[in-house]
């Protein structure tokens, strides 16, 4: 799952998954305190563009604002990605 490769795109599809939107300012900030430091706005978009771009994230405009939602393909791989930490991990199982 090449969209993983990218911290940042697979951050922002862990922020995104269980919700029915989430405007791209609320995004930015949650990974900004995730990350404890400023992301240039460049980059930020960019990756949601990207994610848009590859069909897993979704957008749309209400109000002044652009929302963003995972698209079905984005909510599978991030159930994979899940699934995946925990065969590696074993929630909390010491190997």
């Amino acid at each position: 799952m090449k969209w993983l490769q990218s911290g940042r795109r697979r951050d922002l599809c862990v922020l995104l998954y269980g919700d029915d939107g989430v405007p791209a300012q609320k995004l930015k900030t949650a990974l900004e305190r995730r990350y404890d430091e400023r992301i240039d706005p460049k980059q930020f978009y960019g990756a949601l563009e990207a994610l848009e771009r590859l069909g897993h994230v979704r957008s749309r405009t209400e109000g002044l604002s652009d929302v963003y939602e995972l698209t079905d393909a984005g909510r599978e791989h991030v159930e994979a990605y899940a699934a995946w930490l925990d065969e590696e991990v074993g929630c909390g199982e010491r190997r």
